[in-house]
C-alpha cells in the first residue's frame, strides 16, 4: 500500500518516526492496528504500536494469520514487555488478536481486502464498524484517513466519514502530514473535551 488507489506515493507522519510511519504507508494491517490502538494514548504512541509490535516478533510487517494463532499469553507478553506497547498493555492484546481472528475469518487474513472493493463510503464504513474494536467514531475516522491520506475514494466516502472527512479539518489524525498539523489535531480534541466537560457540568446545574 505504498502508492495510494491513485497512483501517488504514501508519505505519512503520523507517528512522527519515519520507520514506523513507512510500515503504517505499506502495510494495511499495521495502520488498522494502530488505528485500534487510537485510544487514551498520544496518538504517535498509537501509530508506533504496530513497528514495535512487528520488531519484537522478529518481522518486518504484521501477519493477521500469525498473531490470531500466537498463544494469547505470548502475545500479552510482546505488550507488556518494557516498554509497555499500549497504557493497557493487556487488553489491547486481546483485541489485536481478535482484530486479527476476525480478518483471518472474514477477509483471509488481507486487511486490504476491507476497502479494496468496497463500492460506496456508506458500505466501506459498514465493514469498518464491523470490525472487532472498531466502534461509529473509530470507523469514521479510519474511513477518513484511507479517503485523505491513501486515496482510497469509494463514492460518498466524505459524507460516510462524518465530520471527520471534511476537507481542511483538524479533528483527527486523518488531518495529521507533520509535527504542525498534529499540534492543531491535538488542540482541536483538548477543545473538544474541554467543551463537553463544561456541557456535563451545566447539565448537572439544571
Amino acid at each position: 500500500m505504498t502508492k495510494s488507489d491513485d497512483g501517488r506515493d504514501i508519505t505519512l507522519r503520523i507517528a512522527q518516526e519515519p520507520a514506523a510511519d513507512e510500515l503504517l504507508a505499506r502495510s494495511p494491517l499495521a495502520a488498522l492496528v494502530g488505528m485500534l490502538l487510537d485510544q487514551q494514548v498520544p496518538m504517535e504512541w498509537a501509530f508506533a504500536g504496530p513497528y514495535a509490535l512487528a520488531r519484537r516478533m522478529g518481522k518486518d510487517d504484521l501477519d493477521a494469520h500469525e498473531i490470531a494463532t500466537y498463544d494469547p499469553e505470548a502475545f500479552t507478553g510482546l505488550f507488556t514487555a518494557k516498554p509497555a506497547l499500549h497504557r493497557y498493555p493487556g487488553s489491547m492484546a486481546k483485541r489485536v488478536q481478535q482484530l486479527c481472528q476476525f480478518l483471518v475469518a472474514q477477509y483471509d487474513g488481507e486487511a486490504g481486502a476491507v476497502w479494496s472493493d468496497a463500492s460506496t463510503g456508506a458500505e466501506l464504513r459498514r465493514r469498518l464498524n464491523a470490525l472487532p474494536g472498531f466502534g461509529t467514531q473509530k470507523a469514521q475516522i479510519f474511513l477518513a484517513l484511507l479517503g485523505k491520506r491513501f486515496g482510497v475514494r469509494p463514492p460518498g466516502w466524505r459524507e460516510a466519514a462524518g465530520p471527520y472527512g471534511e476537507e481542511g479539518s483538524h479533528r483527527s489524525v486523518a488531518d495529521i502530514t507533520g509535527p504542525e498539523s498534529l499540534a492543531e489535531v491535538r488542540a482541536f480534541k483538548q477543545e473538544a473535551k474541554q467543551a463537553a466537560k463544561a456541557a456535563k457540568a451545566a447539565a448537572k446545574g439544571k
